[in-house]
């Protein structure tokens, strides 16, 4: 596998047009092409030397992902396949109009990005895990993603969640030098307030990241108020308790200004007992934390429900009444297969890749 210059920063690309005895605006020259004008090829970067594109076309590829399928929706909601180098693939879900979940304009263009090619947390109402984790994605291939979906979309995107397949806190140091050029001027120039890092718990990164400059938002994939509800679903909670969990969303509130997030998907018998719903509620009022509340989306290989939209209503509205602000995101794309980790799974099924997940 080549290097991909999509995982350059702007230092280590100059660096390396140093060592090749080329000018030092080589390097603003060839970012601008890649993040600005979007360029499919080297041979399209035409004030570079020909015997430079030829050079770069020898050491390196230009980009380290390609597109294999883009799923559409009735919703315009849009999910692409990515086949990575090593012939793994990875998936990306476009979402326009979102409603505002975290904290941005309800008129913008979101992106979910994955992180890992599968994941190691295994929680039980994902595809991403369902078979198994297999290695952590390069800085190339995160910040790839959302070069990759603009290409094709043809539209720019004006927010990042990275909630897509794999622990984002668990592959830490290459999602933040991704995010470096995804937040740089001679990158994507995303503003890091519409960055949205989603983590399982894992307690030490949610610090780690309270500590980072950056004014990223984060949202924690809780799932259940209590430990007994989070323990069934979440393994993650062996680990770091709610409460070690609820300990560090303090220390985040007391560093940052960005009002955290909880997501809760609602699973049938599991999670959606009405109690759940005022303990969480009693959690989110002293985070001042908004709740985002997703009636969960049917993955093939598990045996999970969705409960019914009167249900769902009822455990959105403790929450409202207990004056937390509380969305119930009636989610889009539920026809395109985009829980994350679907596509992805059955594309390396049918490949030989890996083995059709077996029902636990």
């Amino acid at each position: 596998m080549l290097p991909a210059l999509t995982g350059y920063s702007k230092d280590s690309l100059t660096e390396l047009m140093a060592e090749w005895g080329e000018p030092k605006f080589r390097a603003t020259q060839l970012l601008d092409w890649i993040w600005k004008k979007k360029a499919a090829s080297f041979e399209d970067m035409t004030n570079l030397p020909a015997a430079l594109r030829e050079k770069l076309t020898e050491t390196h590829c230009l980009h380290a992902l390609e597109s294999t399928t883009v799923q559409g929706s009735a919703d315009t909601t849009r999910k692409f396949l990515f086949k990575l180098g090593d012939g793994r693939y990875v998936e990306s879900v476009l979402i326009p109009a979102n409603p505002a979940l975290y904290g941005e304009k309800s008129d913008r263009r979101t992106l979910c990005v994955s992180s890992q090619v599968g994941c190691a947390y295994g929680c039980k109402f994902c595809a991403s895990g369902l078979a198994g984790f297999s290695r952590n994605l390069d800085a190339a291939e995160i910040a790839g993603q959302v070069l990759m979906a603009e290409r094709l979309s043809g539209e720019r995107v004006d927010n990042l969640v990275f909630m897509g397949m794999g622990e984002p806190f668990a592959n830490f140091d290459k999602l933040m030098a991704a995010i470096e050029i995804i937040t740089a001027d001679w990158g994507l120039h995303l503003g890091a307030r519409h960055l949205t890092i989603s983590t399982s718990g894992l307690v030490p990164q949610i610090k780690r990241l309270a500590d980072h400059p950056q004014q990223i938002r984060l949202a924690i994939s809780l799932h259940g108020a209590t430990d007994d509800v989070r323990d069934l679903i979440m393994p993650v909670n062996k680990k770091w308790k709610t409460a070690d969990l609820f300990e560090a969303l303090d220390y985040w509130n007391s560093r940052k200004k960005q009002h955290l997030t909880l997501e809760y998907i609602l699973i049938e018998n599991v999670n959606d007992d009405l109690e759940q719903a005022r303990i969480l509620a009693t959690h989110a009022k002293r985070l001042t934390a908004k709740v985002n509340l997703i009636p969960y989306n049917t993955v093939e290989g598990l045996e999970w429900v969705r409960p019914s939209e009167t249900r769902c209503r009822a455990f959105r509205d403790i929450l409202k009444n207990a004056g937390v602000s509380a969305t119930l995101r009636l989610e889009k794309g539920h026809d395109i297969d985009a829980a994350c980790g679907q596509l992805r799974l059955k594309q390396e099924t049918e490949e030989g890749i890996i083995e059709a997940p077996v029902k636990s």
